[in-house]
């Protein structure tokens, strides 16, 4: 694919539909890694994820019309909230999780948002070494009743 055809702009409600989808898909290896389907981004409905993206500083990566990233973000106070960061399958390994993260960041600091959050399971290496490449810093651990651990980083927004 060239670089050229894709865009990246703000989350809408209109979005929804495609993002669960893609949600979905994207989740389906975190899903096999954990060993569980039962992981909330495989059992979000469509009328939660609406909700979610009334207010929301998200973006989603579009590619020839497609939906091919999403990424949501709430600001709270001055830490911007990153969750839910899908790639499509066939589209990862691309720099698409790099140039959401970028985004949804440069959208956080013009909200004033100072810091940003986000966590992943302690299983999920390829996404640590992504967030860690992004300049984010393990912040905390937090363990749960499963033996796994979410991993919270952190990064000083410019």
């Amino acid at each position: 694919m060239a670089p050229d055809d894709l865009t990246i702009r703000p989350i809408t409600t209109d979005d929804a539909g495609e993002v669960l989808t893609l949600q979905r898909a994207a989740f389906v290896q975190e899903a096999l890694i954990y060993g569980t389907p039962h992981m909330p981004p495989l059992t979000q409905t469509l009328d939660e994820i609406t909700a979610e993206l009334v207010e929301n500083l998200g973006c989603v990566a579009v590619r020839s019309g497609r939906i091919v990233g999403a990424v949501r973000a709430q600001r709270d106070g001055d830490l911007l909230l990153i969750g839910r960061l899908a790639i499509a399958p066939d589209q990862q390994g691309e720099g698409l999780g790099t140039a959401l993260l970028t985004a949804v960041e440069r959208r956080g600091t013009d909200a004033g948002a100072t810091v940003a959050e986000l966590f992943t399971g302690s299983l999920s290496e390829a996404n640590l070494r992504l967030y860690e490449r992004e300049g984010y810093v393990e912040s905390e651990r937090v363990p749960g009743d499963d033996g796994i651990e979410q991993v919270f980083l952190r990064k000083t927004l410019a």
